[in-house]
């Protein structure tokens, strides 16, 4: 309560009922609804302790994929090297074939397919990198430097698998972390909100549960005690109306028992014990 300059009074009606000013779930309190609340509570406990175990394993898997790239980045920059060098080879040796690579070429040798791996839940995508129809360049090099041509071709065919893998490990990569965001919102919200407004909610039907228990108990003994001041109000009636109609005097006089005798109204009748 509070007062304004010109006299106004402002009250501010606060929650008053138990439960109040909590965040929880608006629902009437009884049995029902407890018995549902706890079910509720122990199935978003049940969600949270798998989804918890569901991001330690994308974690797991995260930290796995990411050492690999590292690995292979690095592995990826020796191999182009040796491979450039295998290309100035070539070139020295047999000199500069690139038009005949120009004319072969009718279609791709190396294709990529693609397949589903299943990471609790999550499929990430697999690249698999594969030859396709015979070797267009069978041929090339025949005249000279046969050797360092197919040194050549084998180093970039490594080349190729190692970046088709670097490409399947950076998608897997993204993915991943994609859906350890994903899941640890959904953990923090079943920690943070949805498992204390359950708590809430149940704590708040308990506190009223109790209460009404109380009210009911309070009710019973007020019922007791107007019944029993109701029952005495009667007998009193039935009284005054026996005395009324003359039937008390003389039911008082025969069901009147004889007078007791004061042993203090007469002292020489005690007996004397000490002397």
């Amino acid at each position: 309560m509070r007062h304004s300059k010109n006299g106004a009074i402002f009250v501010n009606w606060g929650p008053t009922m138990s439960g109040g000013g909590k965040d929880r779930i608006s629902v009437f309190p009884s049995r029902m609804a407890q018995t549902v609340m706890k079910a509720r509570l122990k199935g978003a406990q049940k969600g949270h302790s798998l989804l918890k175990k569901k991001a330690d394993a994308l974690n797991l898997r995260f930290r796995e994929i990411l050492k690999k790239i590292v690995e292979n980045k690095v592995l990826m920059g020796e191999v182009m090297k040796e491979a450039s060098f295998s290309l100035a080879e070539a070139k020295f040796t047999a000199g500069d074939f690139s038009h005949t690579v120009i004319q072969n070429v009718s279609q791709a040798q190396y294709r990529v397919r693609t397949k589903k791996e299943n990471v609790v839940g999550v499929m990430l995508p697999i690249f698999d990198a594969y030859a396709d129809g015979p070797d267009a360049y069978d041929l090339t090099g025949l005249g000279k430097g046969g050797a360092n041509i197919a040194r050549l071709k084998k180093n970039y065919n490594k080349a190729i698998e190692l970046l088709v893998e670097l490409a399947t490990l950076q998608t897997c990569f993204i993915t991943l972390d994609e859906a350890i965001k994903v899941t640890n919102r959904r953990v923090n919200a079943i920690e943070h909100v949805i498992i204390p407004r359950i708590e809430n909610t149940l704590s708040y039907i308990v506190t009223e549960l109790d209460e009404m228990e109380r009210e009911e108990f309070f009710r019973m003994k007020k019922i007791q005690a107007n019944k029993k001041k109701q029952k005495e109000a009667d007998e009193v009636e039935r009284k005054k109306e026996r005395i009324a109609r003359g039937e008390e005097d003389g039911e008082a006089t025969e069901n009147r028992p004889p007078p007791s005798k004061n042993i203090l109204s007469n002292e020489d009748d005690l007996p004397v014990l000490f002397t």
